[in-house]
């Protein structure tokens, strides 16, 4: 069956992200592989497809804020945090913050924290909009190969029958910046 999604079939992305099955979107810079965060099951298959470690933890990707509410612990932040945070979202800026002690080791991996991005790519918020809330996501590649910067170089490396959302990514050249929401540290350079 083949499952490739064009951009107007929101609706049948959120079925299969519904069925734990793991899709593909365009995002900021490159595709990226998401599930539903609060599936074991989508997630663990979503590992196994990167052929990623579980302790490396992932990232989480919303429309907005309140939709990463569930999963962050925000109460530490300051209002200068706070506004050096929002004034970076939507955007490429991924940041770290505390975990929620609910929030599943199979997102957070072997840290306190999760890694949390609000979105400024259309066809993610509405993604995220029709799911009710945020994504795991992680580029779409194979361990070894490059970031997938099209829907043919998903399919290409995923194979035919592979979900993904047909669309272009937001054009950047680098994937998203990675800093402490609490320290402003930079963990990667955007």
């Amino acid at each position: 069956m083949k499952n490739n999604l064009p951009s107007g079939s929101i609706a049948h992305a959120v079925d299969v992200l519904n069925k734990e099955e793991v899709i593909a979107y365009p995002t900021e810079a490159v595709f990226g592989v998401g599930c539903d965060p609060d599936s074991e099951t989508a997630v663990s298959r979503l590992l196994a497809l990167k052929q990623r470690p579980v302790e490396k933890g992932l990232i989480l990707i919303a429309s907005r804020f309140e939709q990463l509410k569930p999963y962050i612990d925000d109460s530490m932040l300051t209002p200068v945090q706070r506004e050096s945070i929002f004034a970076a979202w939507p955007g490429p800026v991924t940041f770290v913050f505390p975990a929620l002690p609910t929030t599943p080791r199979w997102l957070t991996g072997r840290f306190d924290s999760l890694a949390v991005r609000v979105t400024d790519h259309p066809l993610v918020i509405e993604l995220c909009n029709a799911f009710g809330k945020p994504l795991v996501s992680t580029s779409a590649n194979l361990t070894g190969l490059p970031p997938c910067r099209t829907a043919d170089d998903v399919l290409a490396q995923f194979g035919p029958d592979f979900p993904v959302i047909i669309g272009d990514t937001g054009g950047r050249l680098n994937p998203s910046e990675i800093r402490d929401a609490l320290t402003g540290e930079r963990f990667r350079q955007g």
